[in-house]
């Protein structure tokens, strides 16, 4: 059998856990148990944890799943494994994640006595490219909301709900399934907050502008009512059929919003929310604050958008200087 993540093949790493040895299998158990209790990852980043794991278990049995040793983990079968993945084509970025993931289980096997010692700290990996992200201009984005807001002026469930989904990307920089995933209660209109819960189930209370007020109210009082069922409950965004909006919509929404503006970058949610950040920063805001608002665990994320800010000027003094 060729190594998971073989060139050309897309292998099966779902069937190739059903092949472990149950003593095996009753090891990533606990370990899917503790990353989805105990850190709180989603189920997507769960999945991918553990995929890896398997990846490499395999990998290191010579690719029979019979013969897998949680206890063969060491920094030769590590280094092996990466090399592996790098000789299949794997990007710089796939080889980071995956040597995250495997740090992360090693160092939690290590803890709970499934190895006498930890290898991974000594594995080094190639750093992921760090690609700027696309965003819009400032008169882009105002342009996307005007194209929001005069979609809205008849009154259209769908469209008023829509003009919301912009509104309070832009004006949050939450996260789509944030943003999907709030209640009515997750708003304070006194104060102009909303209540996120964010990765790792981490609560945090962002604020957003009188426009964007403006929009939510509308919605809720004269949209939301023409869509809400059963399925509803508390959902503050509902699809057309009634339930909580998916984030698959709410991309397509975003998507044909902002194509609307002439000359502008496609971007999707994840878009807005790289352009708030650049905005927030290019009106003055501090690293600190701009990090508390986007819910980002370290201040290194987001310290991209500082040289998403600084390649916009040196494009601008490029353009305008005589003697750029």
């Amino acid at each position: 059998m060729p190594p998971p993540h073989s060139r050309g093949r897309r292998v099966d790493l779902v069937g190739l856990r059903r092949e472990l040895p149950g003593d095996v299998e009753s090891v990533l158990a606990d370990y899917e148990r503790h990353l989805a209790m105990e850190r709180a990852l989603s189920p997507h980043t769960v999945r991918a944890y553990l995929s890896d794991v398997v990846s490499l278990l395999v990998h290191l049995a010579g690719g029979t799943p019979a013969d897998v040793a949680v206890e063969s983990i060491d920094l030769a079968g590590l280094r092996s494994w990466l090399a592996a993945q790098r000789g299949a084509g794997a990007s710089r970025t796939t080889l980071a994640r995956r040597a995250a993931a495997a740090r992360t289980f090693t160092a939690w096997a290590a803890r709970t006595g499934r190895l006498a010692d930890d290898p991974a700290p000594r594995l080094v990996a190639p750093r992921p490219h760090r690609t700027l992200p696309a965003v819009l201009r400032p008169d882009q984005a105002e342009a996307a909301m005007t194209i929001a807001e005069v979609s809205a002026e008849q009154g259209d469930p769908v469209a008023l709900r829509d003009r919301a989904v912009v509104e309070l990307l832009y004006a949050t920089g939450v996260r789509v399934a944030e943003l999907c995933g709030l209640d009515l209660d997750d708003i304070d209109y006194s104060q102009r907050v909303i209540r996120v819960l964010g990765k790792g189930k981490r609560e945090r209370t962002v604020p957003f502008g009188v426009p964007a007020e403006r929009a939510v109210r509308r919605w809720v009082e004269h949209g939301r009512s023409a869509l809400v069922n059963e399925r509803s409950q508390r959902a503050l965004l509902l699809g057309a059929r009634g339930g909580r909006l998916d984030t698959r919509t709410a991309r397509r929404v975003v998507h044909d919003v902002v194509g609307a503006v002439p000359e502008s970058v496609d971007i999707g949610p994840h878009g807005l929310r790289h352009s708030a950040a650049t905005h927030l920063l290019e009106g003055g805001a501090d690293l600190r604050t701009v990090q508390e608002l986007l819910g980002h665990a370290t201040l290194a994320t987001t310290q991209l958008y500082t040289h998403v800010t600084v390649e916009r000027l040196k494009a601008i003094h490029d353009r305008t200087h005589p003697r750029s």
